[in-house]
């Protein structure tokens, strides 16, 4: 399995949504599961049916949580003049478009809001280059050709 790189602030959202599924989500559907028994005939119980398939939601996103905090890698964000996972690479390609985007584990990743994964294509070619490197990405358009302008 590859390693599950995640920023600090983005391990304390996990643990968070980790912690409230525990100690709120959780009860409130045992509780629902409880109060729908009582109404009787469960094959035909539509709150029941309803309460037991978020219980095994709940159930099935805590376990994935507490795997992504055991095996979380916590970016440790370095200057340097080679881009790396934790760096905001900006970027000018040939079609004119200028783009900035930090490098991010995959469960952080959201490149509406400028974060792409280590693991993703565009992510991949930034990896190890640095300022003033020259590259070129196959997109489903055609190539498009980059140029790195700064590393933060």
């Amino acid at each position: 399995m590859s390693d599950n790189y995640i920023s600090t602030a983005g391990l304390k959202k996990v643990k968070e949504e980790l912690e409230k599924l525990k100690a709120i989500d959780r009860p409130e559907v045992i509780d629902r599961i409880a109060k729908a028994r009582e109404l009787g005939d469960l094959s035909e119980n539509a709150e029941y049916h309803d309460a037991r398939e978020k219980q095994s939601f709940i159930e099935g996103r805590i376990m994935e949580l507490e795997n992504a905090v055991k095996d979380a890698v916590i970016i440790k964000v370095k200057q340097s003049d080679v881009i790396q996972i934790g760096s905001t690479v900006h970027a000018t390609c040939d079609n004119g478009m200028e783009v900035k985007y930090t490098i991010v584990g995959h469960s952080e990743a959201s490149p509406a809001e400028g974060r792409i994964s280590h693991q993703s294509p565009l992510g991949m070619a930034f990896l190890g280059k640095g300022i003033g490197h020259e590259f070129e990405l196959k997109i489903p358009a055609g190539t498009l050709k980059c140029k790195i302008n700064h590393i933060e």
